[in-house]
């Protein structure tokens, strides 16, 4: 793979080749990407859907939307300062082609803002209650009618691929989705592979899958024109990741370390001496102990801490990337970048105690059980109403169903399997408090 490629400009639709020599200096393509990510409406639900505490009033706990931010933030500061050294190692994008230190920024800020984007309710356990209503639950009654790829990608029903799906599809008047540059979609997609073979190695970029079935072949224009390495041909397509890419990853685990355990420790769920030791021993050769001393509240502890943890794993992250620079560009670099972290014992300890203390807290757990009831009976409602069964008379409620949802419009034609992950893309697409309305107005509990 090389840098040239690896940067394209193209959007969807393109006839011309977009050249960054003759970009517009005050809106460069990169840059508009992060914008028609920012003004979708996809984004904004963002707002309404579980970081770390489902459906929380406080002030303290981030949401998907916060998050998103601030791993753009985190995101923004790798891509310009990798992006600086790479300039300094291949001058020749800089002096013929006119890439500047920024542009790297620019894309690895847009794709880390864009990447929840795709997450259904209620976290992971959304995810999970989508999945397993084909698998366990009466979804199951449409295995027969598909292909094994077309089942997988609903029984292993992934965020990232309806990230994907929601960048890139298209809808009547909306070509391409939100058109974005081809770098950054190559940068947002962690997983460039199907849903099969289900983790056919311990290569990070099979860890989970980024493509459903309906936007295969959008993806295999975008590898092509990114020059993405193939790493399976055939029937079972898989990439290896475009090299920003790890640096967006890099962005989120920074950040969902170090500030969910913040969250963790403002709700009281983590004390907080305990706590400000595990940071302590991540900024350890960087604290200023006279002036962390002379902090008085916790609020202000933590934030200094935070900082310096974050100005750290950014520094390593940076470095990281740097140093394994040739590997990645070959696509044989197979791990995250924390993986080879120098402070992975602190990390683990940090996100163990995460999981312990808030992720498996008993309001977490009650509120995921609660939604994973919710989104399951979504489905049941939906599929019941859209794709009712041809030897069953419709009923007025699925009529009404149908009204209800004027969002939700299903093409006469399509197939099963589109349909199927249509009303997937659309329930993962609800907030935590809609879910909540919708779930209530279908069982009848609200008028």
């Amino acid at each position: 793979m090389n840098w040239e490629q690896l940067l394209s400009l193209k959007r969807f639709g393109d006839k011309n080749k977009r050249l960054r020599k003759e970009q517009n200096e005050t809106r460069l393509g990169f840059e508009v990407d992060y914008d028609r990510i920012i003004f979708s409406s996809a984004f904004r639900s963002l707002q309404d859907k579980t970081q770390v505490i489902p459906l929380s009033k406080t002030d303290f706990v981030h949401t998907r939307l916060t998050h998103s931010l601030e791993v753009s933030v985190v995101g923004r500061s790798l891509g310009r300062l990798a992006g600086q050294k790479i300039l300094e190692k291949h001058p020749h994008l800089n002096t013929i082609h006119g890439y500047q230190m920024n542009d790297f920024g620019a894309i690895v800020a847009a794709a880390a803002l864009a990447h929840d984007i795709g997450n259904p309710p209620f976290g992971h356990s959304g995810e999970k209650a989508i999945g397993e209503y084909f698998s366990l639950g009466n979804g199951i009654r449409f295995k027969e009618k598909l292909s094994a790829k077309e089942y997988e990608d609903l029984i292993k029903f992934e965020g990232n691929a309806n990230g994907f799906k929601i960048l890139t599809e298209n809808r009547p008047g909306i070509e391409g989705g939100l058109r974005l540059s081809y770098a950054t979609l190559g940068a947002f997609t962690k997983y460039p592979k199907e849903s099969l073979p289900y983790k056919p190695s311990r290569n990070i970029g099979d860890k989970k899958f980024g493509i459903f079935q309906t936007e295969k072949h959008i993806f295999e224009d975008i590898s092509k024109e990114l020059g993405l390495k193939k790493i399976r041909t055939g029937e079972n397509i898989a990439f290896a990741r475009h090299p920003l890419a790890f640096l967006v990853e890099a962005a989120d685990d920074i950040c969902y370390t170090i500030i969910d355990f913040e969250d963790g420790i403002n709700l009281g769920l983590i004390d907080e001496e305990y706590a400000l030791e595990y940071l302590i021993k991540l900024v350890k050769n960087s604290i200023n102990t006279s002036k962390y001393n002379s902090l008085t509240t916790t609020a202000d502890r933590l934030s200094y801490l935070r900082a310096l943890a974050i100005n750290t794993l950014i520094t390593e992250a940076v470095e990281l990337f740097l140093k394994n620079e040739e590997a990645i560009l070959a696509g044989e670099f197979h791990h995250s970048l924390f993986d080879k972290s120098s402070y992975e014992a602190q990390i683990k300890d940090i996100i163990k105690i995460s999981v312990e203390r808030i992720y498996q807290s008993e309001e977490v757990i009650n509120k995921e059980i609660a939604g994973y009831k919710m989104l399951s009976h979504l489905l049941e409602t939906y599929t019941q109403a859209f794709l009712p069964d041809e030897n069953t008379p419709d009923s007025n409620f699925n009529k009404l169903v149908r009204r209800s949802v004027p969002k939700l419009v299903l093409p006469e034609g399509q197939s099963l399997y589109t349909s199927l992950i249509q009303i997937c893309s659309f329930t993962a697409s609800l907030t935590d408090g809609n879910t909540v309305a919708s779930f209530n107005k279908y069982k009848g509990n609200n008028i």
